[in-house]
């Protein structure tokens, strides 16, 4: 698999690449001498590294050499939310991908979804894994405020909003649970790597 580095500062390296979870996976089972925190993100996974004990020149070297592994989700464990789907959305997302408001739910709740990064605000983390037909653009216009516990989509992702914020993914539906709760140790719910499922429940 070809990956890019770019230098970032004296103590980080980029690395573009189009498996973030698999390279962060392999790196988190044999990390090299020097690594201190992988940060992922939508195709790229920063690596920070101590500069007195390893360099960018010597960490590119064997970030170069990295076979992407398939077990991050697994290892994170895996999510269900039960959802209530009557989002503001839904019959608007249901018309414009072709479908009816059921078959649309049946969509998103078959889908295998994976936590890729967090990012937009704490606990806020980008599913992917969604069925291409629900690749929808984000709304023309955000919301100003959208509650805590929304689920949405917005081009290849799903998420749920972790708090009150503003925004403009697409909403289908609510869920009670908590994905981000300072109370909880970790707060984080859907830390990257983790396998969400979303199922259809009852108002």
């Amino acid at each position: 698999m070809t990956v890019r580095l770019l230098p970032c500062g004296r103590r980080a390296v980029l690395v573009e690449t189009g498996d973030v979870l698999g390279f962060q996976a392999a790196l988190t089972r044999e990390p090299p001498d020097g690594v201190v925190e992988l940060v992922p993100a939508a195709r790229t996974l920063l690596v920070r590294f101590d500069p007195a004990v390893t360099d960018a020149d010597r960490l590119g070297a064997l970030l170069r050499h990295v076979s992407p592994v398939d077990g991050a989700a697994a290892e994170a464990g895996e999510v269900v939310l039960p959802v209530v789907y009557d989002g503001e959305d839904l019959a608007e997302v249901a018309e414009e991908t072709g479908m009816s408001v059921d078959a649309l739910i049946e969509r998103h709740t078959a889908g295998e979804y994976v936590s890729a990064f967090c990012g937009f605000a704490p606990g806020f983390a980008y599913l992917s894994g969604s069925d291409p037909v629900l690749h929808v653009p984000r709304r023309s216009t955000p919301r100003t405020r959208i509650p805590a516990g929304s689920v949405a989509i917005a081009g290849e992702y799903s998420a749920v909003y972790p708090s009150a914020s503003p925004g403009g993914w697409r909403l289908l539906g609510r869920t009670d649970v908590p994905v981000w709760d300072v109370e909880r140790d970790p707060p984080n719910l859907l830390p990257p790597g983790t396998r969400v499922r979303f199922s259809a429940v009852a108002r």
